[in-house]
């Protein structure tokens, strides 16, 4: 539990990171912009799933604000830090049924959910960072071994 627990408060730390640079720069990047949200959005759907709701219906892609953005950071570190808490290591290995987008049928178990969300997460930063860079713009270190020190 205290790997994935870590995992969650880099998460939330990178998010962080990710969204203040986003917020001092000059002007906006929409393809930064788009991932970030993505990311954000990706959090919700997987947090909805693993609490039994229906995600279907919520974008995973969609032009979201810098302000929803921040709210989305804060709600999504909130539910998966209040969802850790009362989480206990035998629930890690129950399974969780839902629906993706296109309505097919999944089950995963609560371990590899978490695990994905926060690799997802990591994933796409990386892409945020390239294209940063190509923008001169000076990429944000959100490595886990950074985070740790």
């Amino acid at each position: 539990m205290e790997t994935i627990r870590n995992m969650f408060e880099h998460l939330n730390w990178a998010n962080q990171r990710i969204l203040e640079t986003l917020q001092n720069m000059e002007g906006e990047n929409k393809q930064v912009n788009n991932l970030f949200s993505h990311i954000l959005l990706a959090e919700h759907v997987w947090f909805t799933r693993l609490i039994g709701s229906d995600s279907s219906k919520i974008p995973i892609w969609a032009e979201v604000s810098l302000g929803a953005c921040t709210e989305m950071v804060n709600q999504n570190n909130l539910n998966f830090k209040e969802f850790l808490s009362g989480l206990s290591i035998p629930a890690l290995d129950q399974i969780v049924s839902y629906r993706n987008s296109k309505g097919n049928e999944f089950n995963n178990s609560v371990r590899d959910i978490l695990t994905h969300v926060a690799l997802h997460g990591q994933y796409h930063r990386g892409q945020i960072n390239l294209l940063l860079r190509a923008n001169e713009i000076e990429p944000v270190n959100v490595d886990f071994i950074t985070f740790r020190r």
